[in-house]
């Protein structure tokens, strides 16, 4: 029984190693009057980013964005690059080919449409 319960911690050590470090909440930058805490985690083999949260001058609000998948189909490519995604800017409802570039606790997020290209600084919220 004890050795059990000692696989099952080196079990639980071994996948809390194995989280990306992309992975968490972060804040986005304002856009259009709010902005939103995004979830980040594994989506199958790849990662996708959920809105958790919104908020506006006024604070937390129920958009009806929240629950909305924002990015999808991230792939890290190692030393903190991640690319191969889609991203989606809620106030224009366009999806852009994305990549990201993790730097400790910030995020910059990048996107094209044909020649138009968007990008922006998230924070780490927790």
């Amino acid at each position: 029984m004890r050795i059990l319960a000692i696989a099952a911690a080196f079990a639980l050590g071994a996948t809390a190693a194995l989280a990306d470090p992309v992975e968490g909440v972060w804040q986005t930058e304002v856009d259009d009057g709010a902005y939103a805490h995004v979830a980040i985690a594994p989506c199958g083999a790849k990662l996708c980013g959920t809105i958790a949260r919104t908020f506006n001058a006024g604070g937390e609000y129920a958009s009806p964005n929240v629950g909305k998948p924002i990015v999808w189909d991230m792939v890290a490519k190692g030393d903190g690059a991640y690319g191969d995604g889609k991203i989606w800017q809620p106030s224009t409802d366009k999806v852009y080919r994305s990549k990201m570039a993790l730097s400790g606790n910030t995020l910059k997020v990048s996107g094209c449409v044909g020649p138009i290209c968007k990008g922006q600084t998230w924070s780490r919220a927790n």
